[in-house]
């Protein structure tokens, strides 16, 4: 690898390569842009062969001297141009950090002699997890990760369970924001670690009832596909974890987890179309696993235990999805399932609880999710938990004991900040426990929630969220922040987020658009979003833009939009095809270069994905996606002003693909707008693992909005 892989920042070296590459200058930038050299490599496909000029940005290792330097450039240019605002950015990180009660806490659970509760201390990035003994109320701090990640650039606990005998903490870290994960265990009886230690893990883990063997899910070193069932014995050497189960389908995803009752250790397989779920008495350890029912392409199912029998959550012969039940003693075989609660073409069951007497589902319905009370000895006399709003999100809390008449659940919109409720099942009454405090003079009642409908181009109506102060005028001059996700069957739920009132509060209209794509209708609507219907994600999103500027809602020169992830391929997918309608958009470690990400099965994830994008192998799948990539599609035209941001280790997006698409932006954009591209050096897919540290980076995004449209304050 040359040493010289891009031109550096000066007349001179542009001068040089005016033959190969454009050179522009962002608009009020002192300085201009960095400028990567092409250089020839052919992506080969049984379809075609396509040259990729930038493809040398891709390092696996991350420590190319070249590439580091690139990225730092780019991160060297963003400040520069950020510079200019500085002041508007401190005052929205004071602003929206000032919202947060920084000495906040969760509301307790209880399980067996302790509650559980985690709690932040004013100043402190990262939470501590506690508990305190129901007898006398002694707090006992399991994990302080402040203390862990002191000089850490990243660290994340992303998962931690408690032992049966309620002695030992078992939980999983990450170092470096790639959500590899090592497992530890915490004796919570002298606060240290024991030496086992487990690498290169998924974010899951189940113990038995002995509280001695642990299961946890081993990934491949080189795709991070979970491939491997592990099954450790407190005391032994890492090298003797039992490899109980090895998935031979690179499609499916493995995770492992203790059903409700702590009576089974459950493993779950998962792709896009199908699952299959194996279990084994906790109380057995040595004892063979067993499915629920065997994989069948085309058929998913969830499942938890109560009282001998398995209430399952599946889509066999239901698309919105059916509830069925089968005896403990009798699985293995679908057809011996009974169904609980039929199919609804009108409601999509989301999740279930179960209770001894009682069946809570969380259901979608007209693209909002309510929870709806079934009595086991009384189905006809179900009923719904009532809502006052007209978006809004009610879901499940931590509900850890079966025994109980009470159900505790969440409560949200755009206006009102997350609360936490429990309903007694039997009698009806309701308590609040908590709602989120929202601070720096945050009052509901002075902002309005709707929820109005767009045609898109197929004259299907898409629900959109608003979010607008009281006093709000429909006249056309207000400017819009739309979000969308739109992948994965995963939901753009309408819930209260306090940062985006920095926005609101400066006469933005916020909108959520639930495009398809995601299953805010019902499953059909994920199927109308995905494979060869991707394009409708696209052109809904779009289409919202358009309602919301024909109604008088928004400036049609005041539009931005914002998506991460999948939602970063929708907003590339936009700036291709709709570049007029957007005066910036802000990619989030965006998803963008579709076809040779999902040729590579050496990339992390790709194969899990081939039922979600496609196989390119396929040739309709590779037309179709070829038409659509971001990267693929860019040409010489005028484009928004746009903010990208990626993480150096990431491993669900990898960091490449938008410093292709930016190298590759700027070398076609035609327009002298804004083109930002930032790399956080330590993280991951998600971004900074601290908490004032991420709302900063909202403060930076929002900076970057409000300076385009010319408002300092």
């Amino acid at each position: 690898m040359q040493k010289n892989r891009f031109i550096h920042n000066n007349v001179l070296s542009l001068l040089l390569t005016a033959s190969c590459v454009s050179s522009f200058w962002l608009a009020a930038a002192e300085q201009p842009a960095p400028i990567a050299i092409q250089q020839p490599f052919t992506v080969s496909s049984a379809h075609g062969d396509r040259q990729d000029p930038y493809y040398w940005l891709r390092d696996d290792s991350r420590s190319s001297p070249t590439v580091l330097d690139y990225l730092h450039q780019e991160n060297d240019y963003f400040t520069a141009y950020a510079s200019k605002y500085q002041p508007l950015t401190d005052k929205l990180t004071r602003e929206i950090i000032g919202r947060i009660k920084q000495d906040d806490s969760s509301v307790p659970y209880s399980k067996g002699d302790y509650s559980y509760y985690s709690r932040y201390e004013a100043g402190k990035e990262y939470p501590i997890y506690a508990r305190k003994a129901l007898k006398d109320g002694t707090e006992q701090v399991m994990l302080d990760v402040n203390t862990l990640a002191a000089g850490k650039d990243f660290y994340q606990v992303a998962n931690w369970q408690v032992s049966p005998d309620q002695n030992l903490l078992a939980y999983l870290e990450d170092n470096s924001g790639r959500r590899q994960y090592t497992l530890k265990i915490r004796d919570l009886r002298t606060g240290n670690d024991l030496p086992d230690e487990l690498s290169g893990l998924s974010g899951s883990v189940a113990w038995a009832a002995d509280n001695q063997t642990l299961y946890v899910i081993q990934n491949d070193p080189v795709t991070l596909l979970s491939t491997t069932v592990l099954q450790h014995k407190l005391g032994n050497s890492p090298a003797q974890a039992m490899a109980l189960y090895r998935e031979a389908d690179n499609s499916y995803f493995l995770s492992v987890a203790n059903s409700s009752d702590d009576n089974y250790v459950m493993i779950n397989a998962g792709s896009t179309v199908s699952d299959e779920i194996l279990v084994q008495d906790a109380t057995k350890p040595a004892s063979a696993f067993m499915a629920l029912a065997p994989r069948q392409r085309d058929f998913k199912y969830s499942a938890n235990h109560i009282n001998g029998r398995w209430v399952i959550n599946t889509d066999w012969n239901a698309p919105n999805f059916r509830l069925m039940s089968v005896a403990a003693n009798n699985i293995g075989d679908r057809n011996n399932w009974q169904e609980l609660v039929a199919h609804n073409d009108k409601v999509f069951i989301q999740d279930i609880e179960l209770f001894d007497n009682y069946l809570a589902i969380n259901e979608r319905s007209d693209g909002l999710r309510r929870i709806r009370i079934m009595p086991w000895q009384s189905p006809d006399k179900a009923f719904y938990i009532a809502a006052e709003e007209a978006a809004y999100v009610t879901g499940f809390d931590v509900n850890p004991e079966q025994k109980t008449e009470w159900l505790r659940y969440s409560y949200t919109s755009l206006t009102t900040p997350n609360s936490v409720y429990r309903l007694n099942m039997k009698t009806g009454e309701k308590q609040l426990l908590k709602q989120t405090e929202v601070l720096g003079g945050f009052d509901k009642n002075n902002y309005a929630t709707e929820r109005v409908w767009a045609t898109a181009s197929d004259g299907v109506k898409v629900p959109v969220s608003l979010l607008y102060r009281k006093g709000f005028k429909r006249d056309g001059s207000a400017p819009l922040y739309q979000y969308a996700y739109g992948s994965y069957g995963s939901s753009s739920d309408p819930a209260f987020r306090s940062t985006v009132f920095s926005l609101v509060d400066r006469g933005f209209v916020y909108a959520i658009a639930h495009i398809r794509g995601g299953q805010e209708m019902g499953r059909h609507w994920y199927e109308q979003g995905k494979l060869l219907n991707k394009v409708n994600t696209f052109t809904d999103y779009i289409a919202v833009t358009d309602y919301l500027v024909a109604n008088n809602y928004v400036a049609k020169d005041k539009v931005f939009g914002m998506g991460g992830s999948a939602g970063g391929l929708l907003m590339g997918a936009v700036a291709n095809m709709a570049p007029e309608k957007y005066r910036a958009l802000v990619a989030h470690v965006p998803f963008v270069d579709v076809v040779t990400t999902m040729l590579d099965e050496t990339i992390p994830l790709t194969t899990n994905e081939f039922d979600e994008w496609g196989n390119p192998k396929e040739k309709a799948y590779y037309d179709y996606m070829l038409a659509y990539s971001p990267y693929d599609q860019l040409s010489k035209q005028a484009y928004p002003a746009l903010l990208v941001t990626t993480g150096l280790y990431d491993s669900q997006v990898q960091y490449f693909e938008p410093a292709k698409w930016v190298a590759k932006l700027r070398t076609h954009k035609t327009d002298k707008q804004p083109l930002l591209f930032k790399t956080n050096m330590e993280a991951g897919h998600g971004g900074k693992s601290g908490r004032f540290a991420r709302l900063a980076e909202h403060a930076q995004e929002y900076a970057f909005i409000l300076n385009l449209l010319a408002i300092d304050h």
